[in-house]
Protein backbone atom coordinates (compact mmCIF):
# COMPACT_ATOMS: atom_id res chain seq x y z
CA UNK A 1 0.00 0.00 0.00
CA UNK A 2 2.86 2.34 0.87
CA UNK A 3 4.39 1.75 -2.60
CA UNK A 4 1.09 2.59 -4.30
CA UNK A 5 0.78 5.85 -2.35
CA UNK A 6 4.38 6.77 -3.23
CA UNK A 7 3.77 5.95 -6.91
CA UNK A 8 0.59 8.05 -6.95
CA UNK A 9 2.39 10.92 -5.25
CA UNK A 10 5.19 10.74 -7.85
CA UNK A 11 2.65 10.67 -10.69
CA UNK A 12 0.78 13.66 -9.29
CA UNK A 13 4.06 15.57 -8.95
CA UNK A 14 4.92 14.91 -12.60
CA UNK A 15 1.44 15.90 -13.76
CA UNK A 16 1.61 19.06 -11.65
CA UNK A 17 4.94 20.03 -13.22
CA UNK A 18 3.55 19.37 -16.71
CA UNK A 19 0.52 21.54 -16.00
CA UNK A 20 2.76 24.35 -14.73
CA UNK A 21 4.87 24.15 -17.88
CA UNK A 22 1.84 24.56 -20.13
CA UNK A 23 0.70 27.63 -18.18
CA UNK A 24 3.80 29.58 -19.22
CA UNK A 25 1.80 31.45 -21.82
CA UNK A 26 2.35 32.43 -25.40
CA UNK A 27 5.76 32.18 -26.99
CA UNK A 28 7.52 34.67 -29.22
CA UNK A 29 7.50 33.72 -32.90
CA UNK A 30 9.66 34.59 -35.87
CA UNK A 31 7.86 36.30 -38.75
CA UNK A 32 9.23 38.49 -41.54
CA UNK A 33 9.66 42.24 -41.71
CA UNK A 34 8.45 44.13 -44.77
CA UNK A 35 11.80 43.53 -46.49
CA UNK A 36 11.10 39.79 -46.11
CA UNK A 37 13.83 39.35 -43.49
CA UNK A 38 13.29 37.20 -40.37
CA UNK A 39 12.20 39.11 -37.27
CA UNK A 40 10.88 38.14 -33.86
CA UNK A 41 7.90 39.98 -32.41
CA UNK A 42 9.26 43.29 -31.11
CA UNK A 43 9.24 43.94 -27.34
CA UNK A 44 7.91 40.46 -26.58
CA UNK A 45 8.48 39.80 -22.87
CA UNK A 46 9.44 43.44 -22.30
CA UNK A 47 6.16 45.30 -22.82
CA UNK A 48 2.48 44.53 -23.20
CA UNK A 49 1.74 44.15 -26.92
CA UNK A 50 -1.20 45.51 -28.86
CA UNK A 51 -1.23 43.48 -32.07
CA UNK A 52 -3.37 44.12 -35.12
CA UNK A 53 -3.36 40.81 -37.06
CA UNK A 54 -4.95 41.73 -40.36
CA UNK A 55 -6.03 39.85 -43.44
CA UNK A 56 -5.18 42.31 -46.26
CA UNK A 57 -8.49 41.41 -47.93
CA UNK A 58 -10.25 42.99 -44.90
CA UNK A 59 -7.79 45.74 -43.98
CA UNK A 60 -10.60 48.29 -43.68
CA UNK A 61 -12.58 46.21 -41.18
CA UNK A 62 -12.64 48.26 -37.95
CA UNK A 63 -10.82 51.12 -39.70
CA UNK A 64 -12.74 53.82 -37.79
CA UNK A 65 -11.83 52.15 -34.51
CA UNK A 66 -8.12 51.89 -35.36
CA UNK A 67 -8.10 55.57 -36.34
CA UNK A 68 -9.84 56.36 -33.05
CA UNK A 69 -7.17 54.42 -31.13
CA UNK A 70 -4.42 56.35 -32.92
CA UNK A 71 -6.04 59.77 -32.50
CA UNK A 72 -6.88 59.27 -28.82
CA UNK A 73 -3.49 57.68 -28.09
CA UNK A 74 -5.59 55.12 -26.24
CA UNK A 75 -3.04 52.35 -26.48
CA UNK A 76 0.06 54.39 -25.80
CA UNK A 77 2.11 54.25 -22.65
CA UNK A 78 5.50 53.30 -21.30
CA UNK A 79 4.34 49.70 -20.77
CA UNK A 80 2.62 49.02 -24.09
CA UNK A 81 3.77 48.71 -27.69
CA UNK A 82 1.56 48.35 -30.73
CA UNK A 83 2.27 46.95 -34.17
CA UNK A 84 0.62 45.24 -37.11
CA UNK A 85 1.00 41.77 -38.56
CA UNK A 86 -0.20 41.06 -42.09
CA UNK A 87 -1.81 37.65 -42.52
CA UNK A 88 -0.43 36.96 -46.00
CA UNK A 89 -1.47 33.30 -46.15
CA UNK A 90 -5.19 34.06 -46.37
CA UNK A 91 -5.11 36.65 -49.15
CA UNK A 92 -5.39 36.27 -52.89
CA UNK A 93 -3.35 39.44 -53.42
CA UNK A 94 0.34 39.08 -54.33
CA UNK A 95 2.44 39.23 -51.15
CA UNK A 96 5.15 41.38 -52.76
CA UNK A 97 2.65 44.06 -53.68
CA UNK A 98 1.16 44.04 -50.19
CA UNK A 99 4.59 44.36 -48.57
CA UNK A 100 5.52 47.22 -50.93
CA UNK A 101 2.29 49.11 -50.15
CA UNK A 102 2.78 48.53 -46.41
CA UNK A 103 6.40 49.73 -46.61
CA UNK A 104 5.30 52.96 -48.26
CA UNK A 105 2.66 53.55 -45.61
CA UNK A 106 4.98 52.76 -42.70
CA UNK A 107 7.59 55.19 -44.07
CA UNK A 108 4.97 57.91 -43.56
CA UNK A 109 3.57 56.89 -40.18
CA UNK A 110 6.55 55.09 -38.60
CA UNK A 111 4.47 52.04 -37.66
CA UNK A 112 5.98 48.61 -37.25
CA UNK A 113 4.40 45.99 -39.50
CA UNK A 114 5.44 42.37 -39.87
CA UNK A 115 4.35 39.72 -42.36
CA UNK A 116 3.03 36.24 -41.53
CA UNK A 117 3.37 34.19 -44.70
CA UNK A 118 2.18 30.87 -43.32
CA UNK A 119 -0.18 31.53 -40.36
CA UNK A 120 2.78 31.09 -38.00
CA UNK A 121 1.36 33.43 -35.36
CA UNK A 122 -2.15 32.05 -35.70
CA UNK A 123 -0.95 28.45 -35.31
CA UNK A 124 1.51 29.14 -32.49
CA UNK A 125 -1.05 31.03 -30.43
CA UNK A 126 -4.09 28.90 -31.32
CA UNK A 127 -6.05 31.76 -32.86
CA UNK A 128 -8.12 29.54 -35.12
CA UNK A 129 -9.60 30.82 -38.36
CA UNK A 130 -8.41 34.36 -39.11
CA UNK A 131 -9.30 34.37 -42.81
CA UNK A 132 -11.15 37.55 -43.84
CA UNK A 133 -10.84 38.89 -40.30
CA UNK A 134 -9.27 41.78 -38.51
CA UNK A 135 -7.89 40.35 -35.25
CA UNK A 136 -7.15 42.62 -32.31
CA UNK A 137 -5.02 41.24 -29.47
CA UNK A 138 -3.52 42.52 -26.28
CA UNK A 139 -0.79 40.27 -24.89
CA UNK A 140 0.87 40.83 -21.52
CA UNK A 141 4.63 40.93 -21.18
CA UNK A 142 4.24 37.56 -19.46
CA UNK A 143 2.73 36.07 -22.62
CA UNK A 144 -0.88 36.03 -21.43
CA UNK A 145 -3.63 36.79 -23.94
CA UNK A 146 -5.53 39.62 -22.26
CA UNK A 147 -7.86 40.55 -25.10
CA UNK A 148 -8.75 38.81 -28.37
CA UNK A 149 -11.47 39.74 -30.84
CA UNK A 150 -11.84 38.71 -34.48
CA UNK A 151 -13.97 40.36 -37.15
CA UNK A 152 -16.11 43.45 -36.85
CA UNK A 153 -15.93 44.84 -33.32
CA UNK A 154 -19.16 45.65 -31.47
CA UNK A 155 -19.53 48.65 -29.17
CA UNK A 156 -19.24 46.23 -26.24
CA UNK A 157 -15.98 44.83 -27.69
CA UNK A 158 -14.58 48.35 -27.98
CA UNK A 159 -15.58 49.29 -24.43
CA UNK A 160 -13.98 46.10 -23.10
CA UNK A 161 -10.81 46.85 -25.09
CA UNK A 162 -10.51 50.33 -23.57
CA UNK A 163 -11.18 48.98 -20.08
CA UNK A 164 -8.46 46.32 -20.38
CA UNK A 165 -5.88 48.58 -22.07
CA UNK A 166 -6.27 51.14 -19.28
CA UNK A 167 -5.12 48.49 -16.78
CA UNK A 168 -1.87 47.82 -18.66
CA UNK A 169 -0.71 51.21 -19.93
Amino acid sequence: MKKIVCALFALLSVLSLSAQETKKGLENVELKNLKNEPQMLPYFGEKHLLIFYVDPDRHKQNEDFTIEIEQNHAAEGDNIEGFGVLNLKDTMLPNGIIRTMARKRTEKNGATVLADHDRILSKAWGLGDCNNKFVLMLVSRDGEMLYLRKGELTEEDKAEFYRIVALYR
